[in-house]
């Protein structure tokens, strides 16, 4: 490009990104930024353990917007620097590498805006939150459960791919393959943001290892989320609707794993919400595990309530079964990964298999976006 029409893209993207900040707050960040600091820098603040990390956490999360914003704009810079070299040289090799860098430099610019652009679509209360993942394996026996293990791996590429902490908290292996269900702790900025994307029931289409005779088979496996609360949660249990059952954990683990029943699944009776933990070595650890995730399923349950639309946030999963899948994964006679909701379509199915979910993920925060306009 030349100098004109360098200087032309720099001033456009100057007005986005000054945009973007406003529409984030920016300022405000800072300021409320400024404040944990110096919260955290008075003596009496590691008094209060989990006040203290949940402030640290709150530091990260702010950084996670601010920090981003103020690269953009020192990359801006640089591309002003490049563009003044330019200019102040005459016709030759010294002016084409100044160009040729601020043209690389507004390249970059604009990948870094998309993916700020992308998390500034998750303005929700709870979009900034750790996330519970769990994958439950739909009917058809080994079939099911194998394609429930390939969703886990797919997801826990993805997890790597966007440097998420990932614990385990309940995993329950197929009877002869794969996994029935699993339950995941996902931490990492905005992660519920994204991954509340991937509600849903999930189709695959292949020709089955496990049929002798080579036919195509079609199997279910879905995924729900929920948002990690913090600990003050106001959501009301009584005792008295609860049943609690302990048992061995399963799975692979430390030698703790498959000799106690420190494993505790809580069923919260008036509506059937289930959840379950095993991560911890004390049984008293993983019940307070699964209280916080059961709190956190029945306030999402109580939210959809009040807003008259079950289906928006814990019911959007629906029937694990035909008709009620979100995205298909299509690998026999063609292979095509194709999102229902957005009609986003991708013929590589290995590459978004390995965790490339990127596409679908911003397709269905637009799509969103543009529905509460």
């Amino acid at each position: 490009m030349e100098l004109d029409e360098l200087r032309q893209h720099a001033d456009a993207f100057r007005a986005r990104l000054e945009e973007m900040q406003g529409y984030l707050g920016l300022e405000e960040k800072r300021k409320e930024l400024a404040s944990v600091e110096d919260e955290a820098a008075q003596p009496g603040f590691w008094d209060d353990p989990d006040r203290a990390q949940k402030r640290i956490a709150h530091s990260k999360s702010l950084r996670s917007v601010i920090e981003p914003c103020d690269a953009l704009a020192q990359k801006l810079e640089d591309v002003d620097v490049m563009l003044e070299l330019a200019e102040g040289e005459d016709e030759g090799e010294e002016r084409h590498t100044a160009l040729a860098d601020a043209e690389r430099l507004l390249h970059e610019l604009e990948t870094s805006f998309r993916k700020l652009e992308l998390q500034s679509l998750l303005s929700g209360p709870m979009d900034s939150k750790n996330a519970y993942v769990s994958i439950h394996a739909g009917a058809g026996g080994t079939e099911s459960c194998d394609w429930a293990d390939m969703l886990c791996r797919m997801y826990m590429r993805y997890f790597e791919r966007h440097d998420y902490k990932v614990q385990t908290l309940h995993y329950q292996p197929g009877d002869e393959a794969g996994l029935k269900g699993a339950t995941l702790l996902v931490e990492g900025p905005y992660a519920y943001g994204y991954l509340k994307a991937e509600r849903g029931c999930h189709r695959l289409v292949r020709i089955s290892p496990f049929d002798s005779a080579g036919r195509r088979h079609t199997s279910f496996a879905a995924l729900d989320v929920m948002p990690e609360f913090d600990e003050d949660i106001d959501v009301e249990i009584e005792d008295k609707d609860l049943r609690v059952d302990t048992y061995r954990s399963s799975g692979a683990g430390g030698q703790h794993v498959n000799t106690t029943d420190s494993a505790v699944r809580i069923v919260h009776e008036p509506t059937g919400t289930v959840v379950q933990c095993q991560a911890e070595r004390s049984q008293h650890k993983n019940r307070a595990v699964a209280m916080k995730m059961l709190k956190a399923k029945l306030y999402e349950m109580e939210e959809d309530q009040k807003r008259k639309d079950i289906e928006k946030l814990y019911g959007q999963k629906g029937e694990i079964a035909w008709g009620h899948q979100i995205r298909s994964y299509v690998m026999q006679p063609y292979t095509m990964v194709k999102d229902h909701r957005t009609h986003v379509q991708v013929g590589n199915v290995q590459g978004v298999l390995d965790g490339d979910l990127d596409e679908f993920i911003e397709a269905y925060l637009k799509k969103k976006q543009q529905e509460s306009a």
